[in-house]
């Protein structure tokens, strides 16, 4: 199977611990790579430019990027400050915009880092998918005098969206509301499946009923890429399986195996047998209501 994924490879310069560690990031290298840990092969678009110094690091784990994401001018660059579970991000520099390409991938990712996808980009796609996850921190970035990243209150049409990947500060910017009520709102919006991410807590809305799981309590070290790494699990267990109960165990259970590397950047992508294991104990321990 094939999934597409729309999103800008970036440079993350990762400052932990009174040390910086440079290296490849964004959901474009997070999701690719752990789409071909999970057997699928990957359709990227996205834009780099000559400074991106991993293209050869992304090739010989299989991951193609195309000569039409080559540009001129610098690759999307990232300063990340983390403090346990607080991340404070900066923008340093931003490639060209990403434009839709038709796709035959089995269902597509659409993640923007900053700005680099249109909402005419975002229709494009959904209406030529017949599975489109979103992740839409791209669309609520701003940032301040400083190039410091914050979140802002935006409108998107979301119809046409699979599911959706928010944490509590995306879900308000989306609609204004927390937690449950936030989730309906984006259902009433059009969206089918809502993920909701709250660090260890991870709830999902489908048709009339919420499910809770929980990350074991791990020691947490670089958290770069998690979110990446859940979604594009979750898009490639539901396109195989067509069980979200599953798919929502194997998303958690491949967030929790990347915390349990312990590795920074990309260096943390779970082996499948680490994710299964986990999510087979997973799916054991959810829990339900109907709403």
């Amino acid at each position: 199977m094939k999934i597409g994924i729309f999103s800008h490879c970036t440079i993350d310069e990762i400052s932990r611990g009174g040390s910086v560690i440079e290296t490849a990031g964004g959901p474009a290298c997070y999701c690719s790579l752990t789409a071909k840990s999970l057997k699928f092969d990957v359709e990227l678009h996205t834009k780099i430019g000559p400074d991106f110094g991993f293209r050869q690091y992304m090739e010989k784990n299989k991951v193609v990027i195309p000569q039409n994401a080559i540009s001129k001018n610098p690759t999307t660059r990232f300063l990340l400050e983390i403090s346990d579970t607080v991340r404070t991000l900066y923008l340093k520099s931003k490639c060209d915009p990403i434009e839709y390409e038709k796709s035959d991938a089995d269902g597509c990712i659409i993640s923007p880092v900053f700005d680099e996808i249109s909402e005419e980009t975002l229709d494009q796609v959904k209406e030529n998918s017949e599975f489109t996850l979103l992740d839409p921190q791209g669309f609520l970035r701003k940032i301040d005098e400083n190039n410091k990243i914050y979140l802002e209150r935006t409108n998107l049409d979301l119809s046409k969206i699979s599911a959706i990947k928010v944490d509590p500060d995306e879900a308000y910017s989306l609609t204004g509301q927390k937690e449950t009520s936030a989730m309906l709102s984006l259902q009433k919006k059009g969206v089918k499946f809502i993920l909701y991410t709250n660090k260890r807590d991870i709830t999902l809305l489908a048709r009339d009923r919420l499910y809770y799981l929980t990350i074991p309590k791990i020691e947490v070290g670089d958290t770069t890429g998690i979110g990446d790494i859940f979604c594009s699990t979750f898009a490639c267990a539901f396109l195989k399986e067509k069980d979200v109960l599953w798919a929502i165990c194997f998303a958690v259970g491949s967030a929790q195996a990347a915390l349990e590397t312990k590795e920074t950047g990309l260096s943390k992508i779970p082996y499948y047998g680490d994710i299964e294991k986990n999510a087979a104990y997973l799916y054991n321990q959810v829990k339900f209501k109907h709403i």
